[in-house]
């Protein structure tokens, strides 16, 4: 009789502490809209253009949805509350980088697995939008690595194509360079998983970007002598800092080597681990589309300022 007191003694304890759980309250955590949950590649149609977009959902405790969301640019920005209801979705958002201080609304309706609804920008621009839920590209087995191609061959641009008009893009002494803001670079071959190694020079003040399948941007950015942070040089961006800052100087040639494998990315940085088989969550600003299961391109970011590029390499897994 003494153990049974101290069992049902310690268990109370335990609850009225909020130590232990009873099965209702597992029930209720594990059935928070299961069918709403997890991540959708988001499609836009602005003006009649499909643009990409990304949304997260999760449950918080047993009462609440929130979630992250990424647009059609700037960083992945927590969703502090999400709603869900008979099949009906909303939520909205504080103005990022827009230029209007007005939120961002969102509704939606879930049919068949597939999310139907609508964009209120915040300068009130309405646009539709789809989205299905992204694939999770989990590897199953270890890559088995191809032949190295080179991607850039010194001499001109062969190979790759300006995403706009009135290319900025040129090639001198063996270097791919963008000497101003304009369009962005990319590889007319797609690729899914794969090694790649590229030289880099950006000026102090400078901003670029390397999209791996034109989705991942590895962040380019003059950050010599700054703290690791989700939107600096080694990031991918507005998902994951790099372990530490191995920044060159300003004006300094600089290499990545990154390796992609599904959605799981590793980082090198000037020879420098920064990041080591981390998940990716989804797109990040700027992509070129949301078709997360498919190849894509490398591309390079040719709007945020001067950018010079050289040695290009990949090497796809067969």
């Amino acid at each position: 009789m003494k153990r049974i007191f101290q069992f049902f003694s310690i268990a109370a304890v335990c609850m009225t502490a909020g130590l232990v759980t009873t099965a209702q309250d597992h029930v209720t955590v594990k059935s928070a809209a299961p069918q709403i949950e997890g991540r959708w590649d988001m499609t836009v149609i602005e003006n009649g253009v499909p643009k990409p977009s990304w949304l997260e959902i999760n449950h918080s405790g047993h009462k609440r949805l929130v979630g992250h969301f990424v647009g059609m640019g700037g960083s992945a920005r927590p969703v502090s509350q999400v709603f869900f209801k008979d099949g009906k979705l909303s939520f909205s958002l504080p103005p990022q980088w827009e230029a209007e201080d007005n939120d961002q609304k969102f509704e939606a309706t879930l049919q068949d697995g597939k999310l139907t609804g609508t964009m209120v920008e915040a300068n009130g621009k309405v646009w539709p939008f789809t989205a299905v839920k992204a694939p999770a590209l989990r590897p199953t087995k270890a890559p088995v690595w191809g032949k190295p191609i080179a991607l850039f061959n010194g001499k001109n641009l062969n190979g790759w194509k300006p995403l706009g008009e009135n290319s900025q893009w040129v090639v001198e002494n063996g270097v791919l360079k963008s000497p101003k803001s304009g369009v962005n670079l990319a590889s007319e071959q797609k690729f899914r998983d794969f090694k790649l190694h590229v030289e880099f020079r950006c000026p102090a003040g400078s901003n670029s970007g390397v999209y791996l399948r034109g989705r991942y941007e590895v962040q380019i950015e003059d950050s010599y002598g700054k703290d690791p942070a989700k939107d600096l040089l080694g990031a991918i961006y507005g998902f994951i800092s790099p372990v530490e800052m191995a920044a060159k100087k300003a004006g300094e040639w600089q290499t990545y080597d990154i390796t992609l494998v599904g959605r799981y990315v590793t980082v090198f940085l000037n020879g420098k681990q920064v990041i080591y088989y981390q998940e990716i969550p989804g797109i990040t600003g700027g992509a070129l589309d949301s078709n997360e299961g498919e190849p894509g391109p490398i591309f390079f970011q040719g709007d945020h300022g001067p950018i010079e590029f050289r040695n290009i390499t990949i090497t796809p897994a067969q």
